[in-house]
């Protein structure tokens, strides 16, 4: 009865460990490849539980994600011969585990990795190292578009590994160390080309405003001042008309107009005294016996007929002034400054003659 209990327990627990080593579990993130002496038997892309020959069969699981992977920092050189160091990632998920199984062997994920590793670089120095590209274009918004070259040959050379390449990217795309301060130095000249053309084009534009403005004011001025001209211009033909008109009525009164602006002119400032003969003709106006004449003065023995003949109309029209006798000279008060001229005796009779 022992013996048999115990071989009833023996068998029982081989059972229950050919049947634990017969099952095995897909889990939803992963892929399964049943295996009996290194050659796929089966293959289990859904999760679940499957069933195998214990001892003989094994299987091999692969991640079912999207996988990441952080290529090596390489140096690449564009057409412009400016050296660049690139430093990319990868997204890629197992796509084809039969395949995988075939092209990396026991190996698993880690020589997968490498072989893809190798791959995204050679497309990352055939893509950036082209004859159409250049560094600008790397570091501008067009490097998207390369990007996607990378990944297309990428994904076209992954597919026999059995790996689907999903998305590339470049993490970092910098200056050798050795050439940043050159490269700095080429864009600080640059850039000061480009301030100084700027600055010339800036100073020629505003030299043309100012050319303008300038001709303009010019213009301005130059057309104004002929306006003035001509407004001035006409003004003095209607003054002189009008002048002509008046003094045309009374010539007369025009001779001592004019005579008197010529004492006005004559004795202003510090010339405010004239020495000069009696019979001289410039202060006409002022001989006389108390009372201006419209004519020449007489000479100086016959000042009192010619005060007696002055008419009432030119005495009116004359300047009246006091006169005063001094000893040796007769002195002619106006508005102006005194005149002092010699006087003799028949000055003094006419200036003493009774008015008529």
């Amino acid at each position: 009865m022992r013996r048999s209990a115990t071989a009833l327990l023996v068998a029982l627990g081989v059972a229950l460990v050919l049947l634990v080593s017969s099952i095995y579990v897909v889990d939803e993130r992963e892929k399964a490849l049943v295996l009996q002496f290194g050659q796929i038997r089966q293959v289990r892309e859904e999760p679940g539980l499957g069933l195998k020959v214990p001892f003989i069969q094994q299987v091999v699981t692969y991640d079912d994600r999207i996988l990441s992977l952080d290529t090596e920092t390489i140096e690449v050189t564009p057409s412009d011969d400016r050296r660049l160091v690139v430093d990319a990632f990868a997204r890629y998920r197992i796509d084809d585990p039969v395949r995988f199984r075939q092209a990396v062997g026991a190996g698993g994920l880690a020589t997968a990795e490498n072989l893809l590793n190798n791959i995204l670089n050679a497309q990352i120095r055939a893509v950036l190292g082209s004859d159409q590209v250049t560094s600008d274009t790397i570091l501008s918004a067009d490097r998207r578009s390369l990007m996607n070259r990378i990944r297309d040959g990428a994904e076209a050379e992954a597919q026999t590994l059995g790996l689907d390449v999903i998305d590339v990217r470049l993490k970092a795309t910098n200056l050798p160390a050795q050439n940043l301060e050159a490269t700095f130095a080429r864009m600080r000249a640059e850039r000061e080309r480009e301030a100084a053309d700027e600055i010339a084009r800036g100073n020629e534009a505003a030299q043309r405003i100012r050319a303008t403005a300038d001709r303009t004011v010019t213009e301005t001025i130059s057309e104004a001042e002929r306006d003035a001209q001509i407004t001035r211009g006409e003004a003095d033909a209607e003054a002189n008309r009008v002048f002509a008109e008046a003094y045309g009525q009374d010539p007369e009164f025009f001779q001592f107009y004019r005579s008197m602006q010529a004492y006005v002119s004559a004795l202003r400032g510090s010339n405010s005294t004239m020495v000069m003969t009696p019979d001289n003709a410039f202060f006409n106006y002022l001989y006389g016996a108390g009372e201006g004449t419209g004519t020449a003065a007489a000479p100086a023995g016959e000042a009192a007929p010619a005060a007696e003949a002055a008419t009432e109309d030119s005495a009116a029209a004359a300047t009246e002034a006091p006169a005063t006798e001094q000893a040796g000279t007769a002195t002619v008060t106006l508005d102006a400054p005194a005149i002092v001229a010699p006087a003799n005796d028949d000055a003094a009779a006419a200036t003493d003659a009774p008015a008529p």
